[in-house]
Protein backbone atom coordinates (compact mmCIF):
# COMPACT_ATOMS: atom_id res chain seq x y z
CA UNK A 1 0.00 0.00 0.00
CA UNK A 2 1.32 3.57 -0.73
CA UNK A 3 1.18 5.95 1.79
CA UNK A 4 1.41 9.91 1.68
CA UNK A 5 3.06 11.28 5.22
CA UNK A 6 2.22 14.75 5.47
CA UNK A 7 2.41 15.11 9.50
CA UNK A 8 5.61 13.70 11.62
CA UNK A 9 5.64 12.76 14.74
CA UNK A 10 7.04 14.42 17.49
CA UNK A 11 9.61 12.71 19.36
CA UNK A 12 10.46 13.84 22.62
CA UNK A 13 14.43 14.37 23.94
CA UNK A 14 15.96 16.64 26.55
CA UNK A 15 19.24 18.90 25.28
CA UNK A 16 16.78 20.99 22.90
CA UNK A 17 17.06 19.05 20.08
CA UNK A 18 14.19 18.24 17.96
CA UNK A 19 12.94 15.43 16.20
CA UNK A 20 10.51 14.99 13.39
CA UNK A 21 10.07 11.43 12.83
CA UNK A 22 8.54 10.86 9.42
CA UNK A 23 8.44 7.19 9.15
CA UNK A 24 9.30 4.44 12.10
CA UNK A 25 7.93 2.74 14.75
CA UNK A 26 6.20 5.93 16.49
CA UNK A 27 4.84 7.46 12.83
CA UNK A 28 4.13 4.53 11.07
CA UNK A 29 5.12 1.24 12.78
CA UNK A 30 8.06 0.59 11.08
CA UNK A 31 10.39 -1.84 12.47
CA UNK A 32 12.46 -2.26 9.33
CA UNK A 33 13.64 1.29 9.14
CA UNK A 34 13.34 5.22 10.41
CA UNK A 35 13.37 8.54 8.64
CA UNK A 36 13.82 11.44 11.09
CA UNK A 37 14.48 15.21 10.93
CA UNK A 38 16.34 16.89 13.18
CA UNK A 39 17.42 19.96 14.55
CA UNK A 40 20.24 20.45 17.36
CA UNK A 41 20.92 23.76 18.81
CA UNK A 42 24.66 25.30 18.67
CA UNK A 43 26.42 23.58 21.61
CA UNK A 44 24.11 20.63 21.85
CA UNK A 45 25.68 17.50 22.58
CA UNK A 46 24.43 14.26 23.85
CA UNK A 47 25.46 11.01 26.04
CA UNK A 48 27.63 8.45 24.11
CA UNK A 49 25.43 5.45 22.79
CA UNK A 50 26.28 2.07 20.88
CA UNK A 51 23.31 1.83 18.91
CA UNK A 52 21.67 -1.85 17.76
CA UNK A 53 21.25 -0.20 14.14
CA UNK A 54 22.81 1.23 11.14
CA UNK A 55 22.58 5.07 10.99
CA UNK A 56 22.67 7.20 8.15
CA UNK A 57 23.14 10.67 8.50
CA UNK A 58 22.25 13.54 5.75
CA UNK A 59 23.13 17.11 6.67
CA UNK A 60 21.29 19.94 5.45
CA UNK A 61 22.20 22.67 6.97
CA UNK A 62 25.37 23.34 9.61
CA UNK A 63 27.66 21.01 10.85
CA UNK A 64 27.11 17.85 13.13
CA UNK A 65 30.46 16.05 15.08
CA UNK A 66 30.12 12.29 15.09
CA UNK A 67 33.02 11.46 18.12
CA UNK A 68 33.77 7.94 17.94
CA UNK A 69 36.57 5.28 18.94
CA UNK A 70 39.37 6.90 16.51
CA UNK A 71 38.84 10.36 17.17
CA UNK A 72 36.16 12.86 15.86
CA UNK A 73 34.70 13.75 12.33
CA UNK A 74 32.99 16.69 11.29
CA UNK A 75 30.06 16.51 8.54
CA UNK A 76 28.71 19.23 7.01
CA UNK A 77 25.71 20.65 4.48
CA UNK A 78 25.56 18.06 1.74
CA UNK A 79 27.52 15.41 3.84
CA UNK A 80 27.05 11.96 4.96
CA UNK A 81 28.12 10.18 7.42
CA UNK A 82 27.48 6.32 7.79
CA UNK A 83 27.85 4.76 11.32
CA UNK A 84 27.50 0.98 11.56
CA UNK A 85 25.63 -0.92 14.27
CA UNK A 86 27.63 -1.11 17.23
CA UNK A 87 30.16 1.51 16.89
CA UNK A 88 30.42 3.88 20.06
CA UNK A 89 29.21 7.26 19.14
CA UNK A 90 28.58 10.84 20.51
CA UNK A 91 26.55 13.45 18.29
CA UNK A 92 27.11 16.98 19.05
CA UNK A 93 27.12 20.37 17.42
CA UNK A 94 30.08 21.87 17.81
CA UNK A 95 28.65 25.17 15.07
CA UNK A 96 27.15 28.62 16.02
CA UNK A 97 24.05 27.98 14.22
CA UNK A 98 21.16 25.51 14.20
CA UNK A 99 22.07 21.82 12.41
CA UNK A 100 19.62 20.52 10.55
CA UNK A 101 20.01 16.81 9.45
CA UNK A 102 18.07 13.93 8.30
CA UNK A 103 18.96 10.22 10.10
CA UNK A 104 17.74 7.07 8.67
CA UNK A 105 18.34 4.02 10.61
CA UNK A 106 17.90 0.27 9.93
CA UNK A 107 16.39 -1.78 11.75
CA UNK A 108 13.71 1.27 12.88
CA UNK A 109 15.42 3.34 15.99
CA UNK A 110 14.05 2.91 18.98
CA UNK A 111 15.47 4.35 22.56
CA UNK A 112 16.12 0.68 23.63
CA UNK A 113 18.15 0.01 20.62
CA UNK A 114 20.15 3.23 21.10
CA UNK A 115 22.45 2.31 23.73
CA UNK A 116 22.97 5.50 25.74
CA UNK A 117 25.32 5.79 28.33
CA UNK A 118 23.90 7.81 31.57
Amino acid sequence: MVRKITHPAPVQTPGGKTIHEYVGRIRTGSEAVSVARMVAPPGWSEPFQQPSFDEITLVVRGVIRVEHRNGSVDVGSGEVVLVPAGTRIRYSNPGREDAAYWAVCVPAFSTQMAGREN
